[in-house]
């Protein structure tokens, strides 16, 4: 079984709880990532709670996509901070 390779800086950084987003409600929550795109492209900046909350949103699709097996859902966070911040840019 291959582990997944987190870098001292990452392990550093806190992860805050956030409960799982149920199927039923991510719909509704979609378009928290369609926002960011607006405020970035406005050049307008997006206060940091609800960068988080983008950020969980992001973090639960990349869970979704590898059937939520257990150990991956700090690479799922970082990879949906790097995603949100890239579309804030």
């Amino acid at each position: 079984m291959a582990k997944s390779r987190v870098t001292a800086s990452q392990a550093a950084r806190p992860v805050p709880a956030v409960p799982l987003v149920p199927p039923e409600e991510s719909t509704a929550k979609r378009g928290l990532i369609a926002e960011a795109l607006v405020k970035a492209a406005e050049g307008r900046t997006v206060d940091p709670e609800r960068k988080r909350l983008m950020i969980a949103e992001a973090a639960y699709y990349f869970g979704e996509k590898r059937g939520f097996a257990p150990g991956g859902e700090l690479q799922d966070w970082f990879n949906g901070e790097a995603e949100v911040t890239a579309l804030l840019r």
